[in-house]
């Protein structure tokens, strides 16, 4: 891989993320179970592995949203704890679940998330459409969310990790619903990310996508079987 050319916006002045021996449990199973990397800015980090793997779980966490049972987790040399407002702050988190507001536009999904980190007005605005212009939207940013396709809507969540210039970049499954094209312009975007100086983890089963990171750490039954910090 690697990286591609930036963006045109600011490098971002990030740090690198450290997750040391991760357990998140379910009913009595692991399901992630001592899960250990390291991913420093300007690289992208895929995380593979078969569905129920733990990967949806474990970016999670990595991105501050939900605790981890046992394991530390670090962010520029600082300790980080689910709804850690500072990490939080620092983080583009996009789910696979795509965590958008469906009588909202495209744009103000963008916006939401750029007044709640103190950006609003016609930067806010700019900044929104910039982002989806980037995944190929840019023509829908005043169409609600709800009216949107399923690849439109994955597109739209994507737009707002990216809105938001973050130092981390935690994307789970961001191309599973995209044509050839559309998941090119995805990751695309997201290696520029990387390019501007993120720490960028991607969780996939999309092949491209893991040929074209810096590392994949494969997991199954919540445990690492390749890459990671201990391998």
């Amino acid at each position: 891989m690697t990286t591609e050319a930036g963006t045109e916006a600011s490098m971002v002045a990030s740090g690198e993320l450290v997750a040391d021996r991760i357990v998140v449990r379910r009913g009595g199973r692991a399901v992630v179970d001592e899960v250990s990397l390291e991913v420093e800015p300007y690289r992208l980090l895929a995380v593979s592995g078969p569905s129920g793997a733990g990967k949806t779980t474990l970016l999670s966490v990595l991105a501050g949203v939900l605790p981890a049972d046992g394991g530390t987790l670090s962010f520029a040399g600082s300790p980080v704890r689910a709804g850690d407002h500072v990490h939080l702050a620092r983080v583009g988190f996009i789910p696979q679940t795509y965590g958008l507001v469906a009588v909202l536009t495209a744009a103000e999904n963008i916006e939401v998330a750029l007044r709640v980190r103190g950006l609003g007005g016609e930067e806010a605005r700019e900044r929104a459409v910039e982002a989806l212009e980037r995944v190929g939207l840019g023509q829908l940013a005043d169409r609600l969310v709800g009216q949107l396709s399923g690849g439109q809507r994955q597109r739209a969540a994507v737009a707002r990790g990216l809105g938001v210039r973050p130092e981390l970049l935690i994307a789970d499954e961001p191309t599973a619903e995209l044509d050839g094209d559309n998941r090119d312009l995805v990751l695309s975007a997201l290696l520029q990310e990387a390019g501007r100086g993120a720490a960028v983890v991607v969780a996939t089963h999309d092949p491209d996508v893991a040929e074209r990171a810096d590392e994949v750490l494969e997991l199954h039954d919540g445990r690492v079987t390749a890459g990671g910090a201990d391998a």
